[in-house]
C-alpha cells in the first residue's frame, strides 16, 4: 500500500477550503499542487518546468477575489460548450499567466502554407527580456504493474490509449522542438530562449502495489490515489461518495450533501455502467466537514477485466 504522511486532499484543504467556485478551486490546484514530474530529475535533462512549490500570497489574494465574483472568469473560460479536460486546464492556467503579465500567446498554431499545420505552441511566455515556450499537460495514469519494472510505460491511461512514457516522449522530442522549425520563425517575436514542459496530474496505484525507488523522475510529492476493480472495492456501504465528471478531475471535490451518494448506490450505478462501457470511472470518497462534504480520497474503479486488458495493451505498445 502506498501512503503519505499527509494526503494531497488534506494539503489542498488546509490552504484552499475557503474557495467555493469549482473552477477557481481547479485553478488553485493547478497553481499549488506538486508537479507530476521532478524538474531536478536527471532523465528530463532540464526540460521540465515548474511553477514553484506553491503560489504566493498575491496569487492567493487574486484567487480569493475571483472566487467572490467569478462571472467574468467563467466567461473567459467559455464554459457554454464543455471543453476537453486538457483544453479546460489550459484555459485556466492561461488566465493566471495573463494576470501575471507574462502571457505572449496561448494555443498558437504554426502552419506551413495554407493547409499544413506543423504544430501548436501551448504557451509563449515572457521572462524578463527572454521568450519561453511551455508545453502544458494534465495527465491521469494508473500503474498497471503486470511486468517486473516500474518504467514510465507501466503508467497507463484509464482508457488504455497512452502511457506516461509515450506522452513524455512525444512532448520532449516533438512538441518542444516546434520553435526550431523554419515555419515557426514568422510566428515568433524573437528566438525562444528555453522550451520546457509543465506537467500536472494524478497517479493511481492498486492497494497491493508498493512504489519502489523512484528511478523514472516522478515528483516525490506527486498527487496520488488508488485504483481497483469493481469486485475489489470494499468501501463501507454508507460511505459518502461522488462520481467525478471529467472537468472535476483536477481539484479535490467539495460539494453539498445532496450531491453525494452512498458506496452501495455507487456500486449499483457502476455495475450498470460497466455492463455497456469499459471506461474506468473516477470516484471521490467524502467526509462531512461542517455541512460541506469534502474529498478525502479518490480512485479509479475499473472493470473486472481491466488489469488483463491493460497488460495486453502495454505489451502491444512495446512490440
Amino acid at each position: 500500500m502506498i501512503s503519505l504522511t499527509e494526503s494531497s486532499q488534506a494539503l489542498f484543504a488546509r490552504r484552499w477550503s475557503h474557495l467555493q467556485d469549482p473552477h477557481v478551486r481547479a485553478l488553485a490546484w493547478l497553481l499549488d499542487a506538486p508537479d507530476l514530474l521532478d524538474p531536478a530529475a536527471p532523465q528530463w535533462g532540464g526540460l521540465i518546468a515548474s511553477l514553484g512549490p506553491h503560489c504566493g500570497e498575491q496569487a492567493a489574494e487574486w484567487l480569493s477575489r475571483l472566487d467572490a465574483a467569478p462571472t467574468e472568469f467563467h466567461a473567459r473560460l467559455g464554459l457554454g460548450a464543455t471543453p476537453r479536460l486538457g483544453r479546460y486546464a489550459e484555459k485556466l492556467i492561461a488566465t493566471y499567466f495573463a494576470q501575471q503579465g507574462t502571457l505572449v500567446a496561448h494555443g498558437l498554431q504554426v502552419q506551413a502554407g495554407k493547409s499544413a499545420t506543423i504544430g501548436e505552441f501551448d504557451f509563449l511566455l515572457r521572462e524578463g527580456a527572454t521568450l519561453l515556450h511551455w508545453e502544458f499537460a494534465t495527465k491521469f495514469y494508473l500503474l498497471e504493474g503486470s511486468g517486473a519494472g516500474q518504467a514510465a510505460d507501466y503508467f497507463v491511461g484509464p482508457n488504455l490509449a497512452d502511457t506516461l512514457g509515450a506522452k513524455m516522449g512525444k512532448i520532449l522530442h516533438r512538441q518542444l522542438a516546434l520553435g526550431q522549425h523554419p515555419a515557426a520563425q514568422t510566428y515568433l517575436p524573437q528566438p525562444i530562449s528555453r522550451a520546457q514542459a509543465l506537467v500536472k496530474g494524478w497517479l493511481f496505484y492498486h492497494p497491493d502495489q508498493t512504489l519502489l525507488d523512484n528511478d523514472i523522475g516522478l515528483h516525490p510529492q506527486h498527487c496520488r490515489g488508488f485504483w481497483c476493480a469493481l469486485d475489489e472495492w470494499h468501501a463501507a456501504a454508507d460511505q459518502a461518495c461522488l462520481r467525478l465528471e471529467r472537468l472535476d478531475w483536477l481539484a479535490p471535490a467539495s460539494v453539498q450533501s445532496e450531491q453525494c451518494c452512498t458506496a452501495d448506490q455507487l456500486r449499483t450505478e457502476l455495475a450498470a455502467h460497466f455492463a455497456h462501457d469499459s471506461m474506468p470511472v473516477l470516484v471521490a470518497l467524502l467526509a462531512d466537514r461542517g455541512g460541506k462534504h469534502i474529498e478525502i480520497e479518490r480512485g479509479f474503479i475499473v472493470p473486472n477485466d481491466w488489469r488483463e486488458r491493460a497488460g495486453q495493451r502495454r505489451l502491444q505498445q512495446i512490440n
